[in-house]
């Protein structure tokens, strides 16, 4: 596959989470030769859509990483917050006609389930961009 440019958005919230999820990000997509466009960094997943919004349309964006993790707390905030978020960034997919990978952990997860997945959720994000990538600029047919 040809090399493309990926734009990171990472939530802060549970930092100890998402910082591994990002590094492992960046070093999956290294392995498949994508380039970093940049990253940006929001305070939780609940900001990630409109950061994405922003960077997919810059023209140097092939597609967007969203990371986060939404864990379970006392009350149901982390559906709510964890489902309006991946609604929001299919939308922003679509919309834009460019590939948004979902690297978001959550809902109902503990933080000892996030741990034991957040470097699967990275690469796996990674992997889905860089596919989707391909997929919509190389087999799709072209406008003439």
């Amino acid at each position: 596959m040809n090399s493309c440019s990926v734009a990171l958005v990472v939530s802060d919230f549970n930092s100890e989470i998402t910082s591994i999820m990002l590094s492992t990000a960046k070093k999956r997509l290294a392995e498949l030769h994508a380039a970093v466009a940049f990253e940006v960094h929001v305070p939780g997943a609940y900001e990630i859509p409109l950061a994405v919004s922003k960077a997919i349309a810059k023209d140097e964006v092939d597609g967007v990483i969203a990371l986060g993790a939404v864990l379970k707390g006392g009350t149901d905030h982390d559906q709510v917050i964890a489902h309006g978020v991946a609604q929001k960034l299919l939308d922003i997919s679509v919309s834009a006609g460019k590939p948004v990978a979902l690297g978001i952990i959550g809902p109902n997860v503990t933080p000892d389930q996030a741990r034991e997945r957040q470097k699967a959720y990275a690469r796996h994000a990674a992997e889905t961009v860089v596919t989707m990538i391909a997929s919509v600029s190389e087999r799709w047919p072209k406008k003439s």
